[in-house]
């Protein structure tokens, strides 16, 4: 691919450049701990990671970590999997996540907002007594370090209240939104064992409330470990016989006790999207998310005590954890809890107007969206706080970041789009926004500090400017201390490193440009490949979906027995569109040429809709193997699909080619 771009879409000018967190702390880390104090990020970042141990013990300093004990050594084995970081030290994630509280009591930390889109503060005093009261509700049930305690709730002050409650008795939490069916539930938290429940008797999305009473039972029933369920009444109701109330528990004026845990104590459990059996259960230490997040924060987003941070998401993505640590960096959060389309595609950008979001992070589907229905945030909305807007959940495709772009200087403001990639495994992004950098369409701006990111080819070699699998040749302190019910760490093992030994190995397909610039092409799993040419599905996306009459698409690449290759595109079409010859026309054409005459689909078939994850990835493995004749039940688990019933198409389709 051409990653030739002579013109960036941003720059950031000499003032941003100057007040950024990021220089400020280059500077200083060339003072004290040998940084390159010259060569701006691309130096700082190649000292990141052939000065790691340094690296890491600054980021410590810089944010004034605090160590209940001090630590040996920052790094105590640097081998994947099982790099050892920080042995010796003790520290609690939800004292840090609390700090602001001291020097700003009466200003908000959180801005709670419902679908009527006016936002309800909580101060920093208020959270931190809401904390210590449940703190200490928790271990008079018998919570103690290491036991499980889950949310089964929105995105609602409630839910970062119990995280924050958990972490600092040493308790694990673990989450999923009340979208989530029962069942898909109960495969996420019986693996875990929770003691402690919190849950809500409903929610309420596009204008209607959803009772989960019932959902609510089944989790009771079939969560034997349970010593206790919390009834949050969010919905007005009763509360069920045998379960405590919310009130009742953050109602006294408690001071916090922060249990001291070591640097490696699992803090959360997070799961994977679980498409093809059971969701793995990533667990994330209080110690490595600590510091992953203040410098991810902090350095790359420029978060502090001045910014109010938004980003749309539910309690099952990791990007809510994500959210719930801005609280270190003293930034106020925005909890949005309802649709991000109600009562009209516009809404996130009403959020975000009305809580004077200065870094507000959605998903490039949404950003997409709102151009095809002809969205006009800078014009209709009062943006004007807004430094940055940053995308996740897919690659931006480039007419997202010209529209962003074109959308805001029409007002005259100075955008800086971030588009970050990562994943749910270290909770944190392997490259993404950094605010000295300039944007190049289509582009992330660059691998994040710390992490030795690069793109390989099948022998390991590394590659500039071709595209490669995306990977990591050192530990992070946010990769995963293990998977729930892994004992000897063959699971863990084989997601990440059975391709490359001792490297992390993603499976994304990126390009590491000649300027240190990345470009995500789609998952590697379920990479196109024709006739040789490898292409990222995300690719084939960006150029269909530019186009009007297509709402959605969904793009296979399979096998067959005889050495042929099957390449089906399928299309959700927008209200009033048909697939027509001359529709067919155009979309073949697109993909010729803006891309490759190789990669044009063997078919065009339409589709009733694409079938997601309930975190919104379109599932393209299962549809694959369901294609290849695995039975459905096999293929996917149904649980962790946003419509099963979209899946019979594929299905039937499979059964007709057979």
């Amino acid at each position: 691919m051409s990653t030739v771009n002579p013109e960036p879409l941003w720059r950031p000018d000499p003032q941003r450049i100057e007040k950024a967190q990021v220089t400020r702390f280059q500077r200083w880390a060339a003072e004290h701990h040998g940084a390159p104090a010259e060569g701006g990020y691309p130096a700082l970042h190649r000292w990141s990671v052939d000065e790691l141990e340094t690296f890491w013990e600054a980021v410590t300093r810089w944010f004034d970590v605090r160590f209940a004990t001090p630590y040996a050594r920052v790094l105590g084995d640097r081998s994947m999997p099982g790099a050892e970081w920080f042995p010796g030290a003790t520290l609690n994630y939800a004292e840090h996540a609390l700090r602001a509280a001291a020097t700003r009591p009466d200003e908000p930390a959180l801005l709670h907002v419902d679908e009527s889109h006016e936002p309800q503060p909580v101060t920093w005093a208020e959270l931190r007594r809401q904390v210590g009261a449940l703190a200490a509700q928790l271990r008079a049930l018998g919570v103690r370090p290491g036991d499980r305690v889950s949310g089964y709730l929105p995105n609602i002050p409630q839910a970062v209240v119990a995280l924050l409650a958990t972490a600092a008795v040493g308790g694990v939490w673990t989450s999923c939104a009340p979208d989530f069916g029962a069942r898909s539930v109960l495969d996420r938290f019986q693996q875990v064992e929770p003691v402690v429940l919190f849950t809500v008797d409903g929610y309420r999305y596009g204008g209607k409330e959803h009772d989960r009473r019932d959902a609510v039972a089944e989790l009771r029933r079939e969560l034997p470990t349970l010593r206790a369920v919390v009834h949050i009444p969010l919905l007005g109701t009763e509360p069920p016989e045998g379960v405590l109330e919310w009130s009742a528990l953050t109602a006294a004026d408690e001071e916090p006790v922060f249990e001291p845990v070591p640097f490696a104590h699992p803090l959360w459990v997070l799961y994977s999207s679980g498409t093809t059996g059971l969701p793995k259960a990533i667990v994330q230490s209080q110690g490595g998310i600590l510091v992953e997040h203040l410098k991810q924060l902090g350095l790359h987003c420029d978060l502090g005590p001045e910014d109010r941070f938004f980003w749309y998401t539910s309690t099952g993505w990791m990007m809510w954890n994500f959210l719930v640590s801005g609280l270190l960096t003293g930034t106020t959060i925005v909890l949005y809890d309802g649709s991000p389309g109600y009562p009209d595609t516009g809404a996130q950008w009403r959020v975000a107007e009305r809580t004077g979001a200065t870094l507000y992070g959605t998903s490039a589907a949404y950003v997409m969206a709102c151009r095809k229905a002809e969205v006009h945030p800078a014009r209709d909305f009062d943006l004007s706080k807004i430094q940055c807007v940053a995308t996740t959940g897919s690659p931006l495709p480039p007419d997202g970041f010209r529209w962003l772009h074109d959308e805001f200087a029409e007002s005259g403001a100075d955008l800086w789009i971030a588009s970050v990639s990562g994943g749910t495994d270290v909770c944190s992004c392997f490259a993404g926004g950094v605010p000295t950098l300039p944007v190049y369409i289509g582009e992330l701006q660059a691998p994040g500090l710390g992490t030795d990111l690069q793109s390989w080819d099948p022998n390991g070699r590394p590659l500039v400017d071709e595209v490669g699998e995306l990977v990591v040749t050192n530990p992070m302190p946010s990769m995963p201390v293990h998977f729930w019910n892994d004992p000897d760490g063959s699971r863990y093992h084989d997601s990440y490193f059975d391709t490359y030994p001792g490297v992390w190995r993603h499976g994304d397909w990126i390009t590491v440009t000649s300027r240190g610039s990345v470009v995500i092409h789609g998952r590697s799993d379920s990479t196109l490949n024709r006739q040789g040419v490898r292409m990222g599905s995300a690719d084939i996306y960006e150029v269909v979906e530019r186009l009007p009459e297509i709402r959605e698409s969904l793009v296979i690449g399979i096998e067959q027995a005889d050495g042929g290759y099957w390449m089906p595109l399928f299309v959700h079409l927008a209200p009033g569109a048909a697939l027509d010859d001359a529709l067919l026309g155009r979309i073949k054409q697109a993909i010729r040429e803006q891309l490759s005459p190789r990669h044009v689909p063997d078919e065009v078939i339409e589709v009733p809709g694409v079938p997601h994850t309930l975190t919104g990835k379109r599932i393209e493995v299962p549809v694959k193997r369901i294609l290849q004749g695995t039975p459905l039940e096999k293929a996917v688990n149904p649980g962790s699909i946003d419509n099963l019933e979209l899946l019979h198409f594929y299905e039937e389709l499979a059964r007709k080619r057979s």
